[in-house]
This record gives C-alpha cells, structure tokens and sequence, in this order.
C-alpha cells in the first residue's frame, strides 16, 4: 500500500506542479503587458528589471488564487490517464479500494491545503507588501482614490475621523487630516498636518495646521486657528491598520484581519466586507481537500484514445467556476448583507456536495 500510494502522491504533485507554472506564467506575461505602459511615466524612472520584479513578486498572490485549481486539474489528469492506461485498474486489483483511494487522496489534500493557508497568510502578503513599497517609491506613495484611506477612533467622550491621503516607501504619511466630535456629534478640532509619522502609541505630525471650535454657554463662538511645527497625537491606530485601510482586504493575512475587524467593531463601523474576507480566508484552503475528491470518480470512466482531454477540459471548466463563484458569493453577501461566513463558506459547501454525489453515484454505486 506504501508503494500504491507515493505511486499516486508523485504523479500527482508533479502535475500539480506542471499546471501551477503554466497558470503562473500566463498570469506572469499578463501582468508584465499591463506594466509596459506604466515604464518611464512615474516620478522616477521605472525600468523594465523593476517592473519584472514588482510582477514576480505579486506571483505567491497568484499561486494562492490559483492552488485549488491546479490541485483539480492536476489530480483530474492523473486519475484520468491511470484510468486510460488501465493502471487504476491494477490498483484496484491489488488492493485499492475506494475508500482507501480516498483516505489517500484526502491526506495529499490536506498537504495542499497546509500549503495554500502558508502562502495566503504568510508568503503572499510580505510579497504584497513589498511589491506596494517598491510601486510607492516609483509613484510616490501608496493610495487608494482621490481622498485616499479613512479610519475611525473613539476615545472616551470624543470620536475621531482620520484621514491619510498616501502613504510614502519610508512608511510616513502624507497630508493627515484629523476630525474631533464631541458626544453629540459637533465638530470640536480640526488637525491637519502635512507629514505624519507612526510612533509608540501615538503619532508625530509635521507642520501642523491646527483649527479649534469652541462655543460656550450664553458667549458667541470662537474659532482658533493654531500652527505648530510638531504635534503629538495619542492614538491606538497602528502603520499596520493604515496599510489595511489601503491594501485590498484579499492582501491581508488573517490574524491582521481579525484585529482590523475588532478595531471597526470598537469604533461602530462596519466590518461586512472584511468579516466575508476573514471567512474566505478560513474556507479557501479547505476547497482543495474538495478537489481531490471531486478528481477521484474520474479514475472509474472508461475513456477512449482521445476522450482523457475532454475531461481535462472539463476539469478547468469546474475550476474557473469554482473561482468565479467564490468571488461572485462574496459580492453578493456583501451588497445583500448576508451572514459572513455563510457568504463564504457556501461556494465550498456546494462544490462538496458535489464531489460527494459524484464519489457516491460513479465510485460506489457503478
């Protein structure tokens, strides 16, 4: 049984291996044709070895998106060519009954799945990261719009609305603009600093432009318009929470996740999308232990000397549709407020039910 299942294992993570470097030398060219146009337009010269290395180090984003379905497609073409060989058949002769087909399946599955959790909680943000710092010192900063990045904070009696347009390569922010509400909601300060940076506990602004709003019982109202060449801002909110506020939500790791979600249900703002995200990011590496499942009746079809690249085909045409699903469900929950991990977890229920269906109806049953 040792030997019937490294047999398998080997094939299969060679094939695996084979169809995440195709996928990732496509999405490799794609991504390289969509920077050409941007080389010698920024604020310093982009040269092609920068773009080159800015688009290879957005491929562990890539192979994270990527990994159920070249796990599919990888293991679809092995079942499919031991069945046309009629290796699966001697297989079985020897001993490899369904279920311990699956039982293996189900441990290199798990293998996949380890894998893919390393590389969308580890692997693709630090290389995400990096691509933005190495993009933010050929741009200028880091942005997200026109009014760039908005974040909430309450303490004690008073809530603050942040606003940080850019954030720079050397991590400092550019133009912070700082709203003080009392609690009624009436605007008490205004703070504006040109430059910001991030330190313990609190923020250093530069060049500050200081406007305050002062209205007493019975007197006229006051305004007092203040400026300072630094100013000391205590505050909870962290370089780490910025950047969330300016990455994509999918480019986060998910224990940044859970935090930027406590820190929006601290502050009463909504966490909807990040919440769906937080979910994604547990269910997504479970779909491959599905794929392998789904791969497995493919073993018991009786193909003809050309009907395997049909079902490889076939094979890529579940994949996308598992892909395109799982983004369209999150969309969805978003927009109609649906429950997070439901809005998450439902594309990978649904492709389980299927790939039992398929196990029970061609494996067991014929």
């Amino acid at each position: 049984m040792r030997t019937i299942r490294r047999l398998v294992y080997v094939e299969v993570l060679y094939a695996v291996a084979f169809v995440s470097l195709g996928f990732l030398a496509l999405f490799f060219f794609f991504d390289f044709i969509d920077e050409i146009p941007s080389l010698g337009r920024a604020s310093q010269a982009y040269r092609v070895t920068q773009a080159l290395l800015y688009v290879g180090l957005r491929l562990p984003s890539h192979l994270y998106e990527l990994m159920p379905i070249a796990v599919l497609i990888g293991t679809i073409f092995v079942m499919a060519r031991f069945a046309q060989s009629s290796e699966y058949t001697i297989l079985r002769t020897s001993g490899l009954g369904p279920w311990r087909a699956l039982r293996a399946l189900l441990v290199l599955g798990a293998v996949f799945t380890v894998l893919t959790f390393a590389t969308g909680d580890y692997l693709a943000p630090v290389s995400d990261r990096t691509a933005q710092l190495l993009r933010a010192r050929m741009d200028g900063g880091v942005s997200v719009g026109l009014t760039g990045a908005w974040l909430k904070e309450r303490q004690r009696d008073y809530s603050y609305n942040v606003n940080v347009l850019r954030l720079t390569a050397e991590g400092k922010m550019q133009r912070v603009r700082i709203f003080e509400a009392d609690s009624r909601g009436f605007l008490v300060s205004l703070t504006q600093g040109s430059w910001g940076r991030f330190g313990d506990g609190a923020w250093m602004l530069e060049d500050v432009d200081r406007t305050e709003f002062t209205q007493v019982q019975g007197k006229t109202p006051r305004v007092q318009r203040v400026k300072l060449p630094t100013l000391r801002w205590p505050t909870e909110i962290t370089q780490e929470m910025v950047s969330v506020a300016l990455l994509k939500p999918e480019r986060m790791s998910t224990l940044d996740l859970f935090q930027y979600i406590r820190h929006l249900e601290a502050n009463a703002q909504t966490s909807q999308r990040y919440e769906i995200e937080f979910w994604r990011k547990v269910f997504y590496p479970l779909s491959c232990l599905v794929m392998v499942v789904l791969a497995l009746p493919f073993a018991y079809l009786h193909f003809r000397q050309s009907g395997i690249t049909s079902y490889v085909f076939g094979g890529v045409l579940i994949g996308i549709s598992f892909f395109l699903l799982n983004n369209v469900f999150g969309y969805i929950g978003n927009m109609q407020n649906w429950v997070p991990w439901v809005a998450a977890g439902a594309p990978g229920f649904l492709y389980t039910l299927l790939s039992l269906g398929a196990f029970v109806w061609l494996v067991l049953r014929r």
